[in-house]
């Protein structure tokens, strides 16, 4: 059974994700790609921290996805090898670096496929019926 705990955590992935979605439903030349891509790397690291969580795994504070999966992996070997390319990069560096970035339109689909992705799997992992 899952705790009102964790359900907070993937209520705030699934609002991120909403997030996204709304942006993505824009004309591509009005979609705000570096948002959309930290709102994905959000919803991931919610994810994922919900899935620990679940299985009593006290979290650091970290926003850096590639730990996240390791730690994940050591529960369930379906976390491994997950290819997340730079999706943590979107959650400090990109918003308050020296040299600001903007993702492709194919980066942007990359993490949005990587979030639905990681979201399916957590869900069918703790056993929620994905809502979409």
């Amino acid at each position: 059974m899952i705790d009102d705990y964790v359900k907070q955590w993937i209520i705030k992935a699934d609002n991120d994700l909403e997030i996204v979605k709304h942006e993505l439903s824009l004309l591509e030349e009005k979609i705000v790609k570096d948002v959309v891509c930290f709102h994905c790397q959000q919803a991931v690291e919610k994810y994922l921290k919900a899935f620990l969580i679940y299985h009593k795994v006290e979290i650091k504070r970290t926003h850096i996805i590639k730990y996240l999966l390791l730690q994940c992996a050591k529960i369930d070997k379906d976390f491994e090898n997950i290819e997340v390319k730079e999706l943590s990069e979107f959650a400090v560096d990109i918003r308050y670096g020296e040299e600001f970035y903007i993702p492709s339109m194919q980066e942007v689909k990359f993490y949005y496929n990587l979030t639905k992705q990681i979201k399916k799997m957590v869900f069918t992992k703790l056993g929620i019926k994905n809502n979409a």
